[in-house]
């Protein structure tokens, strides 16, 4: 170990907690890239896996992503895929439900919601997954192997939300916050696999948060996938005449 803030890794790996802190900053570099995300949760018995791909500019802070959610309990048939425009501090969900005109998007301050939207719309913006690293305390170099083709390097850790709150970008910092403070734990361990260029190519985090209808954490683990890097990504915000302001039934 090479300090208490740090886990020294080999010739290969580098100083992996130094190496992970940039790793955000490699993203703007690369502009855009395609993404797939997953997310599973597992509550009092129950896991269910919601699944998304898009298209990410990292250096407009934007990106657009169709997201499916798993087929209700019932059984009935697949619901149509929600299309979620992510910004800096703000959500737009088109298909929501809920009440909601299909032609309607709704928006979503991500910096009022307790997780910071890491969880609620169902997928983690790539590139405030990305800025979690930005918090990294403890990791080490684990070793070389492949993500879609890819080869890169495998690293495993521990971030604290907090500390990346404070070392995010202004787009990211108070939606970080809010999840520092709102999920059960500032602690988020994670696996990351960078490819030579520093990029990422994948990166899962584990969060635990509650939801106000548990009375123990729900275990949430967010997948996303970074590939195509250079590909467009050009994403347009609704109008405001097509943004929903009506009320949202609950689901």
């Amino acid at each position: 170990c090479s300090g208490g803030d740090a886990v020294a890794g080999d010739s290969r790996g580098g100083d992996a907690v130094a190496v992970l802190r940039q790793a955000a900053g490699r993203l703007v570099d690369a502009g855009s890239s395609k993404a797939r995300t997953s997310m599973e949760m597992a509550a009092g018995g129950t896991r269910v896996t919601i699944r998304g791909a898009g298209v990410y500019d990292y250096r407009k802070r934007m990106g657009q992503l169709k997201v499916l959610l798993p087929q209700d309990p019932a059984g009935a048939a697949k619901r149509r895929p929600i299309t979620e425009l992510l910004a800096p501090g703000a959500l737009f969900m088109k298909n929501r439900g809920a009440g909601v005109p299909p032609d309607k998007w709704v928006r979503v301050d991500t910096r009022t919601l307790s997780d910071g939207n890491l969880v609620t719309g169902g997928a983690t913006d790539p590139f405030t997954a990305a800025e979690v690293l930005l918090g990294t305390r403890t990791a080490a170099y684990v070793g070389r192997t492949e993500v879609a083709g890819t080869g890169v390097r495998h690293y495993r850790g521990t971030a604290d939300l907090g500390d990346a709150a404070r070392r995010a970008s202004d787009g990211n910092k108070d939606s970080l916050k809010a999840a520092a403070d709102g999920f059960a734990t500032t602690a988020v361990p994670f696996d990351a696999y960078l490819d030579d260029e520093g990029r990422i190519r994948k990166v899962r985090h584990r969060f635990s948060f509650l939801n106000g209808q548990q009375k123990s954490p729900v275990a949430v683990a967010s997948t996303t996938l970074l590939y195509d890097f250079g590909a467009p990504a050009r994403v347009r915000l609704p109008a405001a005449g097509d943004i929903y302001a009506g009320k949202i039934a609950e689901e």
